[in-house]
């Protein structure tokens, strides 16, 4: 139920220093992130040190990883796989380290001239061998519905849950993402439910403004009604985007949130009043 279900979020919206990302979600009673940005470096970046001092930190607040809020999978298709599997390994041993079980991952940009189907067999051949390895190192690789990646609308996501069938490959829901891709959120929902294990809270308008939970054509709150009534007790992890950030410009491509003023601890607050305000109104 949704009542069961924990609130985590990206906390690098609040600010790029961990030490006041910490110390604003405790104030919402949040203890749990889904780390990204971390003192100015990408979660996929950090050194041995980095992650030990990272660690250290989480412990003396209380805080635990919800996922892994890693890039893997954001690149072109056309890239060099095998270097992007180097990569893909370290966010392994950094996962571990956080002593974390999930990576939030994607399924490559497409090329903008060419059709996403001609892909579809190097997508499936490229997330296999991921899965393969994660099996081994028992983590889950969590795939979000991305703007411009093969995985951007429901149909394709399908292909990718049909194709590759193991616990250890599951979806990472964002109904911001589907809004912006024209995709209808309800339909998604109905499509995927079976594979969703983790809800990004995120809203959208029908321009692809992002705007706080319950105030886009998300259907977030409708979602969030089904997924209680099946019994869903994921997490709820907030992506704020109300605000640009720190590294936001190596992680979106054409993205006009680059042109917004900061994002900050309020914003933040904001969307997760919004989000509260939704279980509320489910009566969870």
């Amino acid at each position: 139920m949704i009542k069961n279900c924990r609130i985590s979020g990206f906390s690098d919206e609040i600010s790029p220093v961990i030490d006041e990302q910490f110390a604003h979600i405790k104030t919402l009673n949040i203890s749990y992130f889904e780390p990204r940005g971390v003192d100015g470096k990408n979660i996929a970046s950090l050194t041995d040190e980095d992650c030990r001092i990272l660690k250290s930190k989480m412990d003396e607040n209380g805080i635990k990883v919800s996922q892994i809020g890693s890039p893997i999978g954001k690149v072109d298709i056309e890239g060099n796989f095998d270097e992007h599997f180097e990569k893909f390994k370290r966010q392994c041993e950094i996962t571990h380290k956080l002593d974390a079980d999930r990576i939030r991952m994607f399924s490559f940009f497409m090329p903008k001239e060419k059709d996403p189907a001609i892909f579809k067999n190097q997508v499936i051949e490229y997330l296999s061998k991921m899965v393969e390895y994660a099996e081994k190192e028992k983590i889950v690789l969590a795939h979000e519905n991305e703007k411009g990646i093969y995985g951007d609308i429901a149909p394709r996501c399908l292909d990718l849950f049909k194709a590759i069938k193991s616990d250890y490959f599951t979806c990472v829901f964002d109904p911001a993402n589907f809004v912006q891709c024209n995709q209808d959120t309800l339909q998604a929902y109905e499509m995927l439910n079976e594979y969703i294990s983790y809800m990004h809270i995120k809203d959208a308008l029908c321009n692809g403004d992002v705007v706080p939970a319950g105030m886009g054509v998300g259907n977030v709150k409708e979602i969030l009604t089904r997924l209680d009534k099946k019994g869903y007790e994921g997490f709820l992890s907030l992506e704020p985007h109300l605000g640009s950030f720190d590294g936001l410009s190596n992680l979106e491509k054409d993205d006009k949130m680059l042109s917004l003023e900061k994002s900050d601890s309020g914003k933040y607050t904001i969307a997760y009043n919004a989000l509260v305000n939704i279980i509320n109104e489910i009566g969870a």
